[in-house]
């Protein structure tokens, strides 16, 4: 697979809708969330909307400062390039926003606010806007407020952003360096291995950085955790097995690991799922022929 359509293939803007979520996380209750916010009937939509509950009420979180009524913002992939034109795309979905109301007005545009996030700093998009909309632009830990337009609006550049205030959003990328970097993610991992917006990103990052990752020491772990529900059906054959009759959970647990039988369990629960060989090789990160090959095994196994 090339890296155009590697890229193609990963699955970004579910991963930073689950990320943008969990950095109001503190604030949900002040928010409603919505994802590819459809536009008229034809074919266009706003990445994610905000809205917030109350119109007064001001964020504490860093990139929600400026936030109002009604918060767009658009989200470009790590390979992805934000460009004027894209920055005027977006600024005319706010306009088409305001007017796509069911009555007169009934979205102020002064309850509007834009927000675009790119991983590396749009400079051509930038150099625009301050020299031929002359817009001030002021920047701080990767948010980059704009001033001088009707709309209030900002950039959001992810690989500047805070680690500390951003963690999830500031990692939500494909090009991790370090084991250490690795590490740190999945210790963040740690505690919200049960909850779905942590699942999705945590699952993104692991699937665009796996070189980093198999080199991680907890690994195994987050991968264990990432594919919970596979495993848990796992567990449930095992445990109908006559051959694994009285062997309780923790010893099934322990086993998952290494072993060639487990490994032909978890071919047979993806093939189940409609799964090709080329998507079971890349998740278990093997390949065709030795899949091919643990198949004839499962085949064999069944025949005896």
């Amino acid at each position: 697979m090339g890296k155009e359509a590697e890229e193609t293939a990963y699955q970004w803007h579910p991963a930073f809708f689950a990320g943008i979520q969990i950095e109001f996380s503190e604030e949900k209750e002040k928010l409603t969330f919505e994802n590819e916010h459809h536009l008229g009937t034809k074919p266009k939509q706003i990445d994610v909307l905000i809205i917030k509950k109350e119109s007064e009420t001001e964020l504490q979180k860093n990139i929600g400062k400026i936030f109002r009524r009604y918060n767009i913002i658009e989200y470009k992939s790590p390979k992805d390039y934000l460009s004027i034109d894209d920055f005027y795309q977006v600024y005319g979905y706010a306009c088409f926003f305001k007017s796509d109301a069911k009555q007169v007005d009934e979205i102020k545009a002064e309850e509007i606010t834009i927000t675009f996030v790119c991983k590396n700093k749009p400079k051509k998009l930038i150099k625009y806007l301050q020299e031929e909309r002359e817009l001030r632009i002021e920047g701080n830990e990767g948010i980059y407020v704009m001033h001088g337009d009707f709309f209030a609006m900002q950039l959001l550049v992810t690989s500047e952003l805070s680690k500390k205030e951003n963690f999830w959003l500031r990692y939500l990328t494909d090009d991790l360096k370090t084991v250490e970097e690795a590490n740190k993610i999945l210790g963040e991992y740690e505690g919200h291995q049960k909850e779905n917006l942590y699942k999705s990103v945590m699952n993104m990052i692991v699937t665009a950085n796996k070189e980093v990752f198999k080199e991680a020491k907890k690994v195994c772990e987050a991968l264990r955790e990432l594919m919970k529900e596979e495993l848990e059906e796992i567990k449930k054959v095992a445990m109908i097995d006559g051959r694994n009759e009285g062997r309780n959970e923790g010893r099934i647990e322990g086993r998952i690991e290494g072993e060639r039988d487990v490994k032909i369990r978890l071919i047979q629960t993806k093939l189940s799922k409609g799964k090709t060989l080329e998507a079971i090789a890349e998740d278990l990160e093997d390949s065709v022929e030795n899949i091919l090959t643990l198949i004839k095994e499962m085949d064999q196994k069944e025949e005896n």
